[in-house]
């Protein structure tokens, strides 16, 4: 009895060790999606922006993804944005792959500066952040409160998962199953690149192995095989979540996936002929496997750099070969006739092909403000045939719908329907304004060769940030359903009007001071104002439905005559 008592104390104790870690590992994921999120919203514009003009050649490329990998704190999102900007025409596939192999380095960078002794700033930080985030109502605060507040919370992971996993120590399964491993480096680099794959996050499954070492659980021969299959699994992963995008935007993962695979592979296969020792890097376990991560990271960006243009064209070539299908119809329809019979599959269609349109709308209100800078017949060409795609889809997804409403739906999912359709006409008349009204204005621009003032152009900068942050929280709402976003975003439709207003006043004084520069571009600078004005509230009345619903919506804006 006694021995059974005893296995099972230490079964129940093994338990609790493991929840213990899998929660502290879970507040790490979750922590540094904070972080992400909270620096997307309150800066994506500006990031993306400065991003796009500065990938002139490969090696700004590099540094600029080097820059936006450790301000994001991920590889895997620099890949998306840069997979979009080459869909676009942005940014030049080899061009990409370079950018993806500098992020690929600030990435690793990240998890060094996190390996710091930074204990002292986790009260901080959360005190810094929860005053940020519930003293103001301006959005700008709120994010800056969400980012300090995530580090706190993924320095107080890291603590947690150091804590959790020193019971491991005493462990009897891990140090068999960890020898096991490091006789086996096959097997233990594809559970590592699977564990990467899990984590969608290379910065994390790094910082978890470097926790463990630290521990002394992990064999030193295992170190460098988990570290290479890491970094093969954080490869593929931008390349899975693009497999289905059009060509152009599967280029840039696929070549990361080339150049980076590639090489963690030779590496592996290096460490079986010289069985290098993690102690050259560094003496503690743990800073090894950080080094490690790093001194990988900097090969693949030194000696793949050279590589990136050939990579880009060999894998351009393919896939053009590969592609049957004309230019516009680059992608398969979500709208499944078979669905029709299950109404919620049927509307989960719909709401991707919607989002489908939300993504070309993003790059047509990304790129229009490039040709008001600077003039390009082949992105205006971009934009108009952008626009004949949405208005098919749109059309493929109001004829899907009809189809769903003739069947026997329930109140909800009617609902469901009819708010579907609802956000889709708003962004189609999003998309047509872009298409119509502003490339317009910016041939017209163009032919005039005249320029918006510095202080006007700034300021239309700053509307077209502002917007362009309401379509990112606009679109989400399609598939998070968040209250808060939707408050947020209705909240926001005043600041555009503040912004419209600043701006009005301010142009007008130009003219009363005779600024060449506003005369010339007076209609321009104001028609301007009223497109982005009017594409805001597009976006905002995606959150009108979701708000109403929950009876935090007015019926009317005018006051009541018992309030006058």
């Amino acid at each position: 009895m006694s021995t059974i008592s005893n296995f099972r104390g230490t079964f129940m104790s093994g338990i609790a060790v493991f929840i213990h870690l899998a929660g502290a590992v879970a507040l790490l994921l979750w922590a540094t999606r904070m972080v992400r999120t909270g620096i997307e919203r309150a800066y994506g514009g500006v990031l993306k922006d400065k991003l796009r003009h500065a990938v002139g050649n490969r090696f700004s490329a590099a540094f600029a993804g080097f820059l936006f990998a450790v301000a994001l704190q991920s590889a895997t999102a620099v890949a998306l944005i840069v997979s979009s900007f080459s869909a676009a025409g942005y940014v030049l596939p080899a061009i990409g792959v370079a950018t993806l192999l500098g992020a690929d380095f600030g990435s690793a960078f990240v998890v060094r500066i996190l390996r710091y002794d930074l204990s002292l700033l986790v009260p901080v930080l959360l005190l810094a952040g929860t005053v940020a985030f519930r003293t103001s109502e301006a959005r700008g605060w709120r994010q800056i409160g969400r980012i300090l507040f995530g580090l706190g919370l993924l320095l107080l992971s890291l603590r947690l998962i150091g804590e959790a996993s020193e019971p491991l120590r005493e462990s009897r399964i891990l140090p068999v199953l960890f020898n096991y491993l490091a006789s086996d480096w096959i097997s233990a680099f594809a559970l590592a690149a699977l564990l990467a794959w899990a984590f969608h996050s290379s910065v994390a499954a790094v910082l978890l192995v470097a926790s463990l070492a630290d521990q002394h659980l992990l064999p030193d021969a295992l170190i460098i095989p988990l570290v290479l299959g890491i970094n093969f699994g954080a490869a593929i992963i931008a390349a899975l979540l693009t497999k289905n995008a059009a060509p152009n935007a599967r280029i840039v993962p696929l070549g990361n996936v080339v150049i980076r695979g590639m090489m963690t592979l030779i590496a592996l296969a290096a460490q079986f002929v010289f069985a290098i020792s993690p102690t050259v890097f560094a003496a503690l376990p743990g800073d090894a496997v950080v080094m490690v991560h790093l001194a990988m990271n900097g090969a693949v960006l030194v000696l793949g750099l050279p590589f990136a243009g050939l990579v880009a064209g060999l894998l351009e070539r393919m896939l053009a070969r590969s592609e049957e299908r004309p230019a516009n119809d680059d992608r398969l329809s979500a709208l499944n006739v078979m669905d029709l019979g299950n109404p919620q599959q049927a509307i989960s269609n719909a709401t991707r092909e919607v989002l489908a349109v939300c993504d070309k709308t993003e790059v047509m209100l990304d790129g229009i403000f490039d040709l008001f800078e600077h003039w390009d017949p082949k992105k205006m060409e971009r934009i108009e045939t952008l626009d004949d795609q949405i208005d098919t889809i749109h059309r493929d997804i109001k004829f899907y719908l009809a189809r769903i409403s003739a069947t026997a739906l329930d109140q909800t999912s009617a609902a469901q329907c009819q708010n579907l359709l609802g956000a889709t006409i708003k962004i189609e008349q999003a998309a047509d304004i872009i298409s119509q009204n502003m490339l317009t204005r910016a041939r017209k621009k163009k032919e005039r060769n005249v320029a918006f003032s510095a202080e006007g152009w700034a300021e239309l900068c700053a509307m077209h940030n502002e917007v362009v942050q309401n379509a990112h929280l606009a679109f989400n709402l399609l598939v998070t359903r968040d209250l808060e976003h939707a408050r947020q975003l209705v909240a926001r439709k005043e600041a555009i009007r503040n912004l419209v207003k600043i701006s009005e006043e301010s142009h007008l004084q130009r003219l009363r001071q005779g600024n060449a520069a506003s005369f010339e571009s007076s209609s321009l600078h104001i028609d301007t104002m009223r497109d982005l004005k009017e594409i805001n509230s597009l976006f905002v009345s995606i959150a009108y439905p979701l708000l109403e619903g929950e009876g935090m919506l007015r019926r009317s804006r005018l006051m009541q005559p018992a309030e006058l």
